[in-house]
């Protein structure tokens, strides 16, 4: 069994969710806004992406094209139990909150 080096895991599941959530805000914001709002929405996206090629790297997706990452950016170990652990807390609260909107709707 592989130790799993918890400030990888943590710099690894910090990257992809910091890139997702910030494409996905620059998406909103650059559709729904107008104006200054639309350029801060296309900065979003930018940063988004940037960010993700960087835990791209980190993954050791991009090594054809990077190099080998080393060091704290070093992922390739962390993705799949930081990913199986998100996903085992989401199913988790979304049990929890079934259990509480049946539990509110029946009372």
């Amino acid at each position: 069994m592989m130790v799993v080096d918890p400030i990888n895991q943590f710099l690894s599941m910090l990257t992809l969710v910091f890139a997702i959530a910030s494409i996905v805000a620059g998406i909103f914001t650059a559709y729904f806004g107008s104006g200054k709002s639309r350029a801060v929405g296309g900065g979003l996206i930018i940063i988004g992406f940037l960010v993700f090629v960087i835990f791209l790297y980190g993954a050791g997706i991009l090594e054809n094209f990077m190099g080998t990452p080393t060091g704290l950016l070093d992922f390739s170990h962390t993705i799949v139990s930081g990913i199986v652990a998100i996903l085992g807390a989401l199913v988790g609260a979304v049990i929890a909150l079934g259990i509480f909107l049946l539990a509110i709707m029946k009372a």
